[in-house]
């Protein structure tokens, strides 16, 4: 008997399977179905969802073969299966339905395809289907890549790096390096772990700083939700990610930020970062080429998103310890003649415009303002990490949020779009604000 391990490619569902059963008269039926789900070495799962006949025969017999094709090379297995329960919820019942949400919702099929219960089945026989020479023959071209080592060279290097913006960019750099992933990136959570924002990214034309995608929406948001790992080997059978992505607004004047996804993604998979139970985000990778990532990938990639969640709590404990008063602010004061910065703010969602454009919204805008209005206040020019923690006003968070990763994304969103407003680090745990002009702040409760 085959080993199920040796083929997991076969599971991806990139080839649909087959599912044959025989009914109480002797009349066999066939059906099409998306996945066989692998379980452990001995058993399988498959979805039920309008396989009416197929499930009526199963009830009957308590038997199903199925035929599975291995996406890569063409080569078919036969699994001769017998029922044993079905399941409606659990750790894999999640995962499979988080799957089927991705590869369904573009086309409209969100609530056809939507998981009713999962069935799971022993295997008493796995055998390959001889034949002539495989219908595709394997890739010649990738890429070696030892998965185990470049993992623990990636990990080695995010636990050396002290500085989280240096560690995020460090971390996708070697991806490219070692693993050859070529457009990836990190999300972060806001407060309510309702959104995801981009703030770090490798392989795009624009890097996206601040830009959102709902949790629980695409394979990034997916993942976030379910907080496991989501692996799509062929997006053309189902949502192109970029198509998904939906920025939540707070306000009808906030305009998305363009999201640095591939237009024609066939190759996704998303881990979440997660740090004793915290949410810290999630590393997204993906690929034009089908088939891209495999179970390797998945556990490499695994194991750097823990340490870089890790990383970022130690991070942002040093931080918060290591914070000071503010050194007085090298600024001059205020000069009436300078040209003038129009700012917005909207309270209710912390979102803020410069110039009539907009930078960002939530924790990081209600920062900014913070910087803006003591600056026009007091000419002050430098904050520290523990000062800004002992303002009530700014609505941080307990455990909940990283203000470090905030204060990132913050000065990357005005870096990137370069305006008169920017954020300097001039020594560790500190924050300077530099203004080309004096702004002149409107909020808008309105």
């Amino acid at each position: 008997m085959t080993r199920l391990w040796d083929i997991r490619d076969s599971f991806e569902g990139v080839i649909p399977s087959v599912v044959a059963t025989t009914g109480a008269d002797g009349m066999p039926n066939i059906s099409y179905l998306s996945h066989v789900h692998y379980v452990d070495e001995r058993h399988v799962a498959l979805s039920n969802q309008f396989f009416s006949k197929t499930a009526e025969n199963v009830r009957h017999s308590g038997m199903a073969t199925v035929m599975v094709v291995d996406g890569r090379t063409g080569q078919q297995h036969i699994l001769e299966l017998r029922f044993g329960r079905s399941v409606d919820g659990g750790e894999l019942f999640d995962r499979v339905a988080s799957h089927l949400a991705v590869t369904s919702a573009r086309q409209g099929m969100g609530e056809v395809m939507k998981l009713r219960s999962l069935d799971i089945y022993a295997v008493e026989d796995c055998r390959p289907v001889v034949g002539p020479a495989p219908a595709v023959a394997p890739e010649t071209n990738a890429p070696e890549r030892h998965h185990l080592d470049a993992a623990a060279r990636i990990c080695a290097t995010v636990a050396a790096q002290g500085d989280p913006e240096l560690m995020l960019d460090g971390a996708l750099a070697e991806l490219h390096r070692l693993l050859s992933y070529g457009n990836s990136m990190v999300l972060v959570p806001n407060a309510e772990a309702t959104r995801l924002t981009t703030i770090a990214s490798r392989g795009y034309p624009t890097f996206g700083f601040g830009s959102e995608v709902a949790v629980g929406e695409g394979t990034a948001g997916l993942a976030a939700a379910i907080r496991r790992p989501l692996r799509i080997s062929d997006m053309r059978r189902g949502l192109r990610y970029a198509s998904a992505v939906r920025a939540v607004m707070g306000s009808e004047a906030v305009s998305p930020i363009p999201f640095p996804a591939l237009a024609e993604a066939r190759s996704q998979l998303a881990v979440p970062m997660l740090g004793r139970g915290r949410l810290m985000g999630v590393l997204f990778v993906e690929s034009e080429r089908s088939y891209a990532f495999d179970h390797n990938d998945e556990e490499a990639l695994s194991l750097v998103a823990t340490q870089l969640a890790i990383s970022l709590l130690l991070a942002e404990r040093d931080r918060s310890e290591a914070g000071t008063l503010p050194p007085e602010s090298h600024q001059p004061a205020l000069a009436p003649v300078a040209r003038r910065i129009r700012v917005r703010y909207f309270p209710l969602d912390g979102s803020i415009f410069a110039d009539d454009e907009y930078i960002i919204r939530g924790l990081p805008g209600r920062l900014l303002q913070h910087f803006l209005s003591a600056y026009l206040e007091t000419g002050r020019t430098d904050f520290s990490n523990r000062e800004i923690r002992r303002d009530r006003s700014l609505q941080l968070p307990d455990f909940k949020d990283n203000l470090e990763t905030r204060l990132i994304l913050l000065r990357r969103r005005l870096e990137e779009r370069g305006g008169r407003i920017r954020l300097l680090r001039p020594e560790r745990g500190q924050i300077r604000l530099e203004c080309d002009g004096i702004p002149e702040i409107e909020i808008v409760t309105g």
